[in-house]
């Protein structure tokens, strides 16, 4: 950190606190309102910004609730878009409708993964499109992409994603850190879904602090896996194989050292890695700079995300470039999808 950084950031993460800590009171205090949907909402949230493991839970939540033929609506803010005030229908349950700059990277993924299975909206006014969700699409149940801070809309359960690697980012509050609010927020948490505890040896001392903060939620262990590798545009099936190697990895995500580890986890030991900015809209210039870098390393194929792959589909790539489907895995998920289905139920 800069200086200038150093001087300047702490006290704007002293002024954000204060923010923070004032407007938790007013809707406490009921001073600002929240307001009920009708029909029932699981929000899946964070209390650092990015790379939590968060939207690989939302996908699965709505696995498990389309199971059991309910109709399912995903309301997300979608970050990143370039007209957020804006109300984008990713998808109506079975069309994907838009594109990846429009809806927002991690929307129109899901929207793609859930194809069939979950309407998609972007929209920060999340209450007025639920409104809408269920007048036009019929909606039976509402999963709050990221809405642990969206206090405006009342939920039936509030799961909090925690990483096993990064539980509290640096320790320091936005912007001179990663965390959203303190640690405290913590308490309003119904569970927590521990995410990659696979690469974390602190997981004791971390679930007795979870507990300290809040002796009632529930706490889920989960990992991240490779779910599949393909190539982009491929000639032939999706489906697990393997790039030529040496590859070159490459991601614009919120924990990139967990995507490497999950990378060297499946066999590949990329020759190159390269971090982009987190929602990073990448330029044909970025990928002609990328693969000069990847041929010099010696790299055969390059590899990145599913998430940067929709981001990618008219980019241009003398190497052959593959994406990495993850997906999550939860200890006792008989135990969690219950606690999804008693409050799909409410």
């Amino acid at each position: 950190m800069s200086s200038f950084s150093n001087v300047m950031l702490p006290p704007l993460s002293a002024l954000y606190r204060a923010v923070t800590q004032t407007r938790l009171a007013a809707y406490n205090r009921g001073l600002l309102t929240t307001t009920r949907l009708p029909a029932p909402v699981i929000s899946v949230g964070n209390l650092t910004t990015g790379g939590t493991g968060k939207t690989p839970l939302v996908e699965w939540v709505c696995r498990t609730l389309a199971r059991k033929q309910r109709k399912v609506c995903i309301l997300t803010r979608g970050y990143g878009r370039p007209n957020p005030g804006s109300r984008v229908v990713v998808s109506d349950g079975s069309t994907v409708l838009t594109n990846a700059i429009e809806a927002g990277d991690e929307p129109f993924l899901l929207a793609q993964n859930l194809k069939g299975l979950a309407a998609v909206i972007s929209d920060s006014n999340r209450l007025a499109a639920g409104k809408w969700a269920i007048d036009n699409l019929g909606t039976e149940v509402f999963v709050l992409d990221d809405g642990f801070q969206h206090l405006a809309l009342a939920r039936d359960l509030n799961i909090l994603t925690i990483d096993a690697t990064k539980p509290w980012g640096d320790g320091k509050l936005l912007p001179a850190g990663r965390l959203r609010e303190p640690r405290s927020g913590l308490s309003r948490a119904d569970c927590v879904v521990v995410t990659r505890t696979d690469q974390s040896d602190e997981l004791v001392a971390l679930e007795a602090e979870i507990q300290r903060l809040n002796g009632s939620c529930s706490i889920f262990r989960s990992e991240m896996t490779v779910k599949s590798i393909s190539r982009m545009n491929p000639e032939g099936p999706d489906g697990l194989v393997s790039p030529p190697q040496p590859a070159a990895a490459f991601c614009a995500v919120g924990n990139p050292e967990s995507f490497f580890k999950l990378l060297r986890q499946a066999g590949i030991d990329p020759a190159l890695t390269r971090i982009f900015r987190d929602h990073h809209q990448y330029t044909q210039a970025d990928i002609d700079s990328l693969t000069r870098e990847s041929r010099n390393a010696g790299a055969r194929s390059m590899i990145t995300t599913a998430k940067d792959a929709v981001k990618l589909q008219q980019s241009r790539f003398a190497l052959p470039c593959y994406l990495v489907n993850i997906e999550i895995s939860i200890a006792e998920d008989d135990r969690f999808i219950q606690l999804v289905d008693n409050a799909a139920a409410a």
